[in-house]
Parts: C-alpha cells; structure tokens; sequence
C-alpha cells in the first residue's frame, strides 16, 4: 500500500490521502535446488540408488529429496510398480522440462568458462596417433600457449561430449560426424614395412610375390592387407596365418623386431623409418579408407583454448 500525503501540494482548503495500490506482483516461489536435482537425476535414470551414486549421496537422502519435492508441488511424481521405479503422468510431463533447465545450466556455465582462454584443454586421441605423431610435437604448442595445460586421454572410441569433461577428439574414422565441427587433418597411406634385414638373405624382399616366404602381421583382420594386395594384383598370398594384434602400434613394434611384415601405416610410421627401424619394401602405397580428423561440438569450436589447439595442429600439418 502506497499512501501520498497532499499538505504539500499547496490546496489549503483541505486534507486528504490518495491511496494508490500497488499492483507489484509477487515472484512465485521455486522447489529447492537440490531437489529438482535429485528428480532430474532420478527421472533420469528411473532408480533412486543410480541417482544416488551420480549425486554422491545417499539413496536415503534422494528419497528425503523427492518427498520434499513432492510435497511442494502437491502432487505425485513416482511410483513404483514390479520392483521398478516409474514416472506418473506428472511426473512425466515435469521431467523434460527439469532436465532443460539443467542443460541450460550447463550450458551457460561452460559458455562462461571458456571465455578464459587459458586452463586445461583434454584431448581424446587414438594411442598409436597420439604417441607417434602429437606426443612428439606438444612442446612447441606448450611453447606458443604456456597458459593452456593440455591433457590426452588416450582413447579408440568416439567421445560422448555430454557426458566427458573431453574438449576436442581426434579420431581415425570414414568422417561422418552429425551434428560436429570436423576438420580432416590428414590422410593416410599404407604399404608394407618391415626390419632392413629382411631386404638381404635367402627369401630377401625385392617383389610383392615375395611376401609368401614372409610372416604376415596383422592389425586387427586382414582387410588392409587384402585391400592392398587386391590393388596390386598379387596373388598367391595366404592371410589366414601370422599373429593378430589389437593396435597399429603393437604391429609396428613386431615388425621392427624382425618379427615379420607389417601393413603400416606412413603416418604413424615416419619416426621408424626416418630413424631406419623400418624399410618400405615396395614403392606401392595405397591411400586408407579413413583419415585423421579433428572433432568436437560445434559450440566447443568457438572456445578461445579449443580453437588455438585447432589452429596449432592445422598449421603444423599445412
């Protein structure tokens, strides 16, 4: 209630108030933090005990949680039915919008955050890329950017950025990326690689024919090796033989023990043959199916810190 005394607006003749309603509407009040948390985690997973561990706290606590929530809003939002927790019709239609909210959170969070260029900057890079090539080359980006500590998590499979604290991934894929910011670094090239002293002896290598008195070592199957000899139309060769590893760089590591021939990758394979681990037997190369490539959310791409490793490696490769 506003009151306006008029003795000051000069009417000598009278007295009087002139009430004025203020028509300020009160802010309507919002359920607890922590609970809307604890439901939003708890729709979410559709278990108390999950919720809980995500949370770290209690399943008692979320349950406390829950009621409160409940008990706010007035009405019913799980129940539980054979053992299993369910939303009720309420329930359901109240969650996405919780879970909206949080998003936003986030997202406006992580927009403030990387609005400072500098901290830390993680990475997920394919190990055998990682060691061979960027490991190698980090000290001048440490140099150039002394206020970006970057982390690699060495990783073969693709980064759920929602749920990773990962800021850009580096992937050795066909490069298909929905919905991604993607750069193709590189393309890589594979031929047979093996110990220099497999070029001298007996069954010396100096033709592709001569592959079949050789060890065969194999990345995974033998589809590079299939493909490589289907090009090169040699025939005569068994691939149902020689030891299988699960990495490039375990392959690469066999071959410069001698061990047998490799398919290797030239990327991967430069320090090796540059320091004469490693010899191409054959001037034959065949380009891969898949290239490295540079991939992160498309607002990520716009953070100061992610955008200076982008700029870095591209222009280290160009």
């Amino acid at each position: 209630m506003l009151e306006v005394d008029t003795k000051h607006l000069c009417l000598p003749t009278c007295k009087f108030k002139i009430v004025i309603k203020a028509n300020f509407k009160m802010r309507r009040k919002i359920p607890p933090l922590k609970s809307l948390r604890a439901f939003e985690a708890a729709g979410r997973h559709l278990s108390f005990t999950r919720a809980a561990d995500e949370l770290f706290v209690t399943q008692a606590a979320v349950s406390h949680q829950i009621k409160a929530l409940e008990e706010f809003l007035g009405i019913q939002l799980f129940i539980r039915r054979n053992r299993k927790l369910l939303l009720t019709d309420e329930g359901q239609n109240y969650w996405p919008r919780i879970r909206d909210i949080f998003e936003s959170l986030t997202a406006a969070t992580d927009q403030v955050r990387a609005t400072v260029a500098g901290g830390s900057l993680t990475v997920s890079v394919i190990p055998t890329f990682a060691t061979a090539w960027l490991i190698p080359r980090l000290m001048e980006f440490n140099r150039i950017h002394p206020d970006i500590d970057v982390r690699l998590k060495a990783s073969d499979d693709r980064v759920d950025f929602l749920q990773e604290d990962v800021d850009i991934a580096i992937y050795y894929e066909k490069g298909d990326y929905p919905g991604m910011h993607s750069v193709t670094l590189m393309n890589e090239h594979y031929t047979p690689l093996c110990a220099p002293s497999l070029l001298d002896g007996e069954k010396a290598l100096s033709k592709p024919e001569d592959l079949r008195f050789h060890t065969l070592l194999h990345d995974y199957d033998t589809s590079e090796w299939r493909r490589w000899l289907r090009h090169n139309g040699v025939k005569g060769i068994d691939l149902n033989s020689g030891p299988v590893f699960s990495h490039s760089s375990m392959v690469q590591q066999a071959a410069t023990y001698g061990q047998g021939i490799a398919m290797g990758h030239l990327v991967l394979s430069q320090p090796d043959i540059a320091a004469g681990r490693l010899v191409q037997p054959f001037p034959y190369k065949l380009e891969s199916e898949y290239s490295y490539d540079l991939v992160c959310p498309m607002e990520y791409a716009k953070r100061p810190k992610v955008k200076a490793f982008a700029d870095w490696i591209i222009g280290v490769i160009d």
